[in-house]
């Protein structure tokens, strides 16, 4: 099943799922379920389970049953899913301005220097190729 628009947009308990694969890669229920809770928090594995179900009805992520073990992986490209839900957000929150966006990160007194500085590399390096 491809993946649609809607199911695009994942809940955040999806989400954490999401990226646990796109970060470690395909892996079973359990694997999953150690993940979070090691990186997020406590989940059960009956809920990881069930709701792993259910991304792959919704288009998710892909169900590999050849083996004993169920392998699962995402169905959909992290930097896709992330320029979907960037976005729906930026549509949401800032009227679809992406200089509103960046007014508010830069003036956010918890932007690092470090980070300021990543943002100007690719300010220019954007103003470069056009």
């Amino acid at each position: 099943m491809k993946p649609n628009n809607e199911s695009l947009e994942p809940t955040k308990s999806e989400l954490e799922i999401l990226q646990v694969l796109w970060k470690h890669g395909a892996g079973t229920v359990r694997f999953v379920n150690d993940q979070l809770n090691a990186e997020k928090r406590e989940v059960q594995y009956a809920s990881t389970l069930k709701l792993m179900q259910i991304m792959v009805d919704k288009g998710l992520l892909n169900r590999d049953e050849s083996q004993v073990k169920h392998i699962y992986s995402a169905a959909i490209e992290e930097s896709k899913a992330k320029r979907f839900l960037l976005g729906r957000f930026l549509d949401s929150m800032f009227d679809g301005s992406a200089s509103s966006l960046m007014t508010h990160l830069l003036e956010d007194e918890s932007t690092s220097e470090e980070e300021l500085k990543a943002i100007r590399l690719l300010l220019n390096k954007h103003k470069k190729t056009k």
